[in-house]
């Protein structure tokens, strides 16, 4: 019966160490050519010859590309974004707890704001808005500087950057590229009511979206999709998988000794 119980603990424990470390890639492509993405205001298409790469045209709105069969909601959203070099015609970024086509949140980038001289332009080179009651007007207005913020190290407008999104109940985090520190951090506007995310593109603006990575907080995705669950990635990033694995090995030690007492 004892060695039973360490066995049984054991398996949980190493459940409950790879559960909370698990990604999910999503392929962009696949869900535009399964009509996996629900346009708002915009038009989605394949973005030239590259993998796993789409595009939404430009329009005199907002617009977002609502992954309908994903579900996400805290956690980890990594994602690589091309805009453009061209002032006041580049928004590009990714929208979460999407409650309808005009309610989410947004985290958002300025690409042409990237080389921009004047301090008072890169101040506003990343941006997080609750649309349609926090724009980013009325925040710069009321809250100014609170929820958009200079990369000191910003990427090259007019090439592809990697973009990594932490989201929990109350904050969010945003990373760029292989900075270690974060390039802006916000209180959230609202709570979370909704599990879906999308692509998103400001008004008057087209973007490209690749390489969507999803990590979930402490559950396994509600999704069908194939999900990769690279253990030996986070050992080496995350001090919690690395106290789960330590569990797990002194139970293992402690039902060997059990089985040695047996004999």
């Amino acid at each position: 019966m004892r060695k039973s119980k360490t066995n049984t603990l054991v398996v949980i424990l190493f459940l409950i160490s790879i559960s909370s470390f698990c990604q999910q890639q999503v392929s962009l492509t696949d869900e535009f050519q399964n009509k996996n993405i629900k346009a708002v205001n915009r038009i989605m298409s394949l973005y030239g010859g590259q993998e796993d790469a789409v595009e939404m045209n430009a329009e005199n709105s907002d617009g977002v590309g609502i992954l309908k069969t994903i579900e996400f909601d805290k956690g980890i959203i990594e994602v690589e974004l091309l805009g453009e070099n061209k002032p006041g015609k580049s928004f590009i970024g990714i929208a979460f707890n999407i409650q309808d086509d005009r309610t989410y949140e947004v985290i958002y980038f300025r690409p042409f704001n990237f080389v921009a001289k004047e301090q008072i332009r890169k101040d506003h080179m990343v941006q997080y808005i609750f649309h349609p009651e926090f724009t980013w007007k009325k925040l710069r207005k009321e809250r100014t500087g609170e929820f958009e913020d200079e990369i000191t190290t910003p990427p090259n407008p007019d090439k592809w950057f990697k973009v990594i999104i932490h989201i929990n109940e109350e904050q969010v985090k945003v990373y760029v590229n292989e900075l270690s520190d974060p390039v802006l951090i916000v209180d959230r506007l609202t709570l979370t009511k909704s599990k879906k995310i999308g692509l998103w593109t400001g008004f008057g603006s087209s973007g490209r979206f690749r390489n969507l990575i999803l990590k979930a907080e402490s559950k396994l995705l509600a999704t069908p999709y194939k999900i990769n669950c690279l253990v030996g990635t986070y050992l080496r990033k995350s001090s919690q998988i690395f106290y789960s694995v330590c569990i797990c090995l002194i139970c293992y030690l402690a039902n060997a000794t059990n089985l040695i007492q047996d004999r």
